[in-house]
């Protein structure tokens, strides 16, 4: 309860901001590192909480983890621990990844049920489904899921639900496997073709990437790399809404425009003007005169409406012009998030995984809760859109996801500080 975000709206955020390395892709590649011995490096790393905690379960392993600035070396042994049951791997969802890792490595893993996010329920049925198919044998025992295959072979594997979580660690596990795998209906996002580029730099055999098809053609051995982390769509995404929000003028910088399509034509509706661009210089920059319009939102996995930007869209249709319908495909508790908005003024109902919401021309300044990262980020954003003082509390949601969120802020000209 002490240490929180304050707040002042009014402020029209104008500037330039950097977005580094995705957080739903640095986790997964660390994990990656267990597939080969000696050490890899990943540049382009965000300073946030869930790396370290991530450095603290790979070292738990037996690996060797440096952190310094946005560079992380991995150096991983010969001969691994498959006991994956540290403090640190009940702190975060992502520490289910090394299970892929772990069983096709070491044929056996351990690994303690994730924590992370309370945005819903996530089950792992898929993640042991498809080793099952790949020939382990798994179950939850003690708070952990146990893995165990005498040696994996290919298989054809069809996921129910193009699932992030379950993509990447079938994957992992597969690249090691005897023989051909293809998992269809497999997640298309960045991060997985980030994935499948780091793996097949390093010696993986990969066909597919981006598409709901992945085909891998086992090796015997892969070897360690060097890669540099995508930028953070959603960090990108929370940079645009601020600016629609606040009738600003942002010019992001490190993410590739072309992942945030539908994000982008979203505030194109809103009434903003974007700009995006392309090579060395990409990102995109995003200006809003007026009061944004109401636009409607579908959550879906990728290409569609990203779950993790829900809370922004619903921030922003709270003060546009007009009413705006917000359908949850994805996790069903990210409506919570609605609670702490009626606190700050919202006019907003929900039936379901559907919510309406009126716009209204201010919000008034309350204190509220963050209950995941995306969450937290958009409370914020609406404390921007505020009369007076907006207290943002469980701040440590949002530093798990975001790197010197209230510097960035300031750097745009809003009026927030941290108070402990």
């Amino acid at each position: 309860m002490s240490e929180h975000f304050r707040v002042h709206g009014g402020a029209r955020l104008v500037g330039e901001v950097d977005v580094v390395g995705a957080k739903n892709s640095v986790l997964k590649l660390m994990a990656a590192a267990l597939l080969a011995e000696g050490t890899t490096t990943l540049t382009n790393c965000p300073d946030i909480l869930d790396v370290p905690l991530m450095a603290d379960a790979l070292r738990s392993l037996g690996c060797e983890v440096e952190l310094e600035g946005d560079v992380a070396r991995i150096t991983t042994p010969q001969e691994l621990s498959y006991h994956a049951d540290s403090e640190a791997m009940g702190k975060l969802r992502a520490s289910i990844c090394v299970l892929g890792p772990l069983v096709g490595r070491c044929k056996r893993a351990v690994v303690a049920l994730p924590g992370g996010d309370a945005i819903g329920s996530r089950p792992l049925d898929m993640h042991q489904s498809g080793l099952e198919k790949l020939g382990a044998k798994t179950w939850i025992e003690h708070g952990c899921i146990v893995a165990e295959a005498e040696g994996l072979h290919g298989a054809q594997i069809w996921l129910d639900f193009p699932s992030m979580g379950a993509t990447e660690n079938i994957l992992m596990a597969a690249v090691l496997a005897n023989g051909t795998t293809v998992i269809d209906n497999a997640a298309r996002e960045p991060e997985i073709v980030d994935l499948c580029l780091m793996l097949t730099q390093m010696g993986a055999k990969i066909e597919g990437a981006g598409t709901s098809t992945l085909t891998v053609h086992g090796v015997t051995e892969l070897k360690p790399t060097e890669h540099r982390v995508i930028g953070d769509r959603i960090v990108g995404a929370t940079w645009g809404f601020a600016a629609v929000m606040t009738r600003g003028d942002v010019r992001v910088r490190g993410v590739n425009p072309h992942h945030l399509d539908l994000v982008l034509e979203k505030l194109r509706m809103a009434g903003a003007e974007v700009t995006v661009y392309e090579g060395e210089d990409e990102g995109f920059r995003v200006v809003m005169d007026g009061r944004p319009k109401a636009v409607d939102f579908v959550t879906l996995p990728y290409p569609g409406f990203a779950t993790d930007n829900q809370p922004f869209a619903i921030a922003l249709s709270a003060v546009s012009e007009g009413t705006s319908m917000i359908t949850e495909n994805l996790f069903e508790a990210r409506f919570r998030f609605i609670d702490e908005m009626i606190r700050l003024g919202a006019d907003a109902r929900t039936d379901g995984h559907h919510a309406v919401i009126r716009g209204v021309e201010q919000l008034s300044s309350a204190p509220v809760w963050a209950s995941d990262i995306r969450a937290g980020a958009g409370l914020v954003l609406a404390g921007l859109c505020a009369d007076g003082a907006t207290e943002v509390y469980e701040i440590f949601h949002i530093e798990r996801g975001y790197p010197g969120f209230v510097e960035n802020l300031r750097k745009l000209g809003a009026d927030v500080e941290r108070v402990s």
